[in-house]
Formats: C-alpha cells, structure tokens, sequence
C-alpha cells in the first residue's frame, strides 16, 4: 500500500512508519515539527527513516526523499488546507493514518486554540481530502481521555463518552463526531482509536515516563499526582503499532463503514508502582513531589479490548517491566546517561 502517515516525526508516528516499510508498504510522512518539546528528538526520528532534518526544514511544503526509497516526507501543517488537498492529489493514497494532533491535558488549559486548530481544523482538512480523493480506509488517532469523568471500569466502546474533562479530550470525541458524519454521508471508511497512555523508547519528552527519567538521574524530584495514587492502562509502543497496523488492514465492512477501538494493555498499574520499576531499572530512588489530582486528569484508565480481540484477534501484552527496560535503555543510549 501506499500509506500517508501524519505525525511521522512523532512518536506513535516514527514507530507506525518504520514498521510499515519494514514489510514493504510505500509510507509518505508528514509532520509540521513544531517546538512543542525537544526538536532533536524528533529529527532523531526522522534520521531513523533514513530522513535528512535539514533537507526536511529547508524544504517546507515540498516532498522529499531520503536513503530509503520507501520512505519520503513532507513538512507540512495539518491547517494548510490547500497544501493537503495538493498532497493527496499528486500522491493518491490507499491508506491515510492519521496521528498528528496537539497531544497533551494539561496543555490544553492554558493553550485551547492550538487544539482547537491541529485536531480539529487540521483533522476536517484530512477527511475532506479522504472524501474527495478517495481512501481505502482513514485511521485516525482517538484517546482513552474521551471516557472524562466515567466511572465504570473497564472502559468500553459502548460506554457514553459525552462527559470530557479536557479540551484536548473533546477534540478527540469531536473528531469521532466527525469520522462518522464522512462515514454515514460520503461512505469514506474510517477507524478511531482511543489510545491508553502510551509508552516506551522515542516517547513524548513532555510524558511522565521521559519526565521522571529525566528527573530522577538528575537528582531531581518529580510530581506525583493524586498522590500516586492514580491508575493508568501503560501500553507499550510496539503492542500500539501492532494494533493499528491490524486494523489499517481491515477496513470496517459494516454500514456505514465507521469504527472505534479502544488500545490499551488491559492491565492498569498503579503509578506509585510504575514509579517504583523505573527507580528499580535506573538503580536509583525518586524525590517525589506528592500532589493533588490535576484539572482535566482522570483518576483511572482501563481499556476493555474485547472488541479487538473479536474483530482482530490481538490485544497487548508487554509487561511494564519489559516496556520501561526498554526505554531506560534508549534513554541511555539517546542522552549518553
């Protein structure tokens, strides 16, 4: 297939991408690039793809290639309606992923138009071009955060979503509301997928994982929330792009053609004990800053994958003592710590 992959210098993005031309598919990369956390770590990804990130920044707008012939990309924001429609005309994708959007709660309290443009602006732009230059399915990204204020454990795609407690969580509901609208109206076959805290090597530096790392090896303290006493569904990178690489396989064949997976690893941890494994794989202990539950975050994250289980026959499984080895390694390697 010949896939267009949004996000690609990010981290669900880098990892989707290599797996894909790992087994052969043509991948188009775009990403805007912008400075919302450390711009190395996303040309570090880029060079991963054999990219060059000064072709790249000199050449915005424009398509480029690098040492890898299955892999070109595109500095491009998701708000550049015409450039999209351009893209999608020259290059007439079978698969669109898309994975670029504001990422982020907490960053949404104090910064609501840059959500309002990248995930749901810079979303209309992608499906309408899904519409008029047509797809064999559009996967997007989705959040575990749509369940905001739900109570029953563990979340199920056939739960209510219609209590979010972030901006950022209503832009991913909204762009369900969206994906089913295209569905239902111009039979454009779409996936959502409500991520559950995702982790692991090339992660968010602006994620708790990176930030305690960072923090605890350099004698910093950390802030706990809710005292540590939240719970939350850790899924580990390589089980996430499994997952989705399964579904874009397997466009919805029901009418309309609109689906919603949840991803997640079914296991909730404490973060107390997710703490704990970190202070163990590093060899050293926290200073922990306990804080109360913060504005916009839930108490607890559990994904009900009964659905991807029936429809693909997967669900996640990497432990998270697997998963954060394998960060701390990279972290390691990446930062010379």
């Amino acid at each position: 297939m010949k896939v267009l992959v949004t996000g690609t210098a990010g981290f669900i993005g880098y990892h989707l991408t290599e797996r894909l031309i790992a087994r052969g598919d043509e991948v188009v990369g775009l990403d805007v690039i912008n400075d919302y956390y450390d711009v190395r770590v996303k040309h570090g990804r880029l060079e991963r793809l054999g990219l060059d990130p000064q072709e790249v920044e000199a050449n915005p707008g424009k398509v480029v290639s690098g040492t890898n012939p299955l892999v070109r990309f595109i500095k491009l924001d998701l708000c550049d309606k015409a450039g999209i429609d351009a893209l999608f005309a020259a290059e007439k994708f079978d698969g669109v992923v898309n994975l670029a959007a504001q990422a982020g709660v907490r960053y949404s309290l104090t910064n609501p138009e840059v959500y309002v443009n990248s995930n749901i602006v810079g979303f209309l732009n992608i499906i309408e071009a899904c519409r008029h230059h047509p797809v064999k399915h559009l996967v997007y990204a989705s959040s575990s955060s749509v369940y905001g204020s739900n109570t029953k454990i563990p979340f199920s795609t056939s739960d209510n979503v219609d209590h979010p407690v972030s901006l950022y969580a209503a832009s991913k509901k909204a762009n369900e509301l969206m994906a089913h609208t295209y569905s239902h109206l111009f039979n454009v076959p779409t996936t959502g997928l409500r991520f559950f805290t995702v982790y692991g090597p090339w992660g968010r530096p602006d994620m708790a994982l990176f930030l305690f790392t960072k923090a605890i090896l350099a004698d910093e303290p950390i802030d706990v929330f809710n005292h540590g006493q939240m719970r939350r569904d850790f899924t580990f990178i390589d089980d996430i792009v499994e997952g989705v690489v399964r579904v874009l396989d397997h466009p919805p064949v029901v009418t309309p053609p609109y689906k919603v997976y949840n991803i997640g690893n079914s296991a909730p941890v404490k973060l107390m004990d997710f703490i704990e494994e970190i202070e163990r794989q590093l060899g050293k202990t926290a200073k922990k800053n306990l804080l109360p539950l913060q504005p916009g975050d839930v108490p607890a994250s559990h994904a009900d994958v009964a659905d991807l289980m029936a429809d693909l026959g997967y669900k996640p499984e990497t432990s998270v003592k697997d998963g954060i080895a394998a960060f701390v390694k990279w972290y390691r390697e990446f930062y010379g710590t």
